[in-house]
């Protein structure tokens, strides 16, 4: 099954628990929700700061788990980056990233999010998924 959405995914802090530069330990259920979305078609890409040596132990961690990459740190396999000719933004769909705004929700509620297409909005501090809002009671003529 293949589908055209692209998630980019950051290693530390997300996959695994910060610990750079070492590796830290895998996230629960990072790998196995990755495999999921990988087998319904959604291409990954691995989207982390690290770079050179660090970057390819990555790789290989995420490898040995079971997840090869559409692309790492680029838009798509083989990307040559000129900064005269293009923005450093990558080009995907969704990004997971223990930095999110309202932080980690956790492995399977970024399934959920993914797969239910659940959008969010803020409310006072609080961002807050559609899917979770209260319902508003109306007020009108008959009710």
């Amino acid at each position: 099954m293949m589908n055209n959405k692209k998630i980019a995914v950051d290693f530390d802090g997300t996959i695994v628990d910060d610990a750079y530069p070492a590796i830290g330990k895998a996230k629960i259920f990072a790998f196995e929700t990755l495999k999921k979305l990988q087998g319904q078609g959604f291409r990954l890409i691995l989207w982390t700061y690290r770079h050179g040596k660090t970057l390819d132990e990555a790789v290989e961690f995420c490898r040995s788990n079971g997840i090869e990459f559409y692309a790492v740190n680029s838009s798509f396999e083989g990307e040559v980056f000129d900064s005269e000719t293009q923005s450093r933004k990558l080009d995907a769909d969704w990004f997971i990233d223990d930095r999110n705004l309202g932080g980690f929700p956790g492995w399977g509620e970024i399934y959920n999010i993914i797969n239910e297409r659940i959008e969010f909005r803020v409310e006072g501090k609080e961002v807050l998924a559609y899917s979770k809002l209260k319902k508003e009671k109306k007020k009108g003529l008959f009710w």
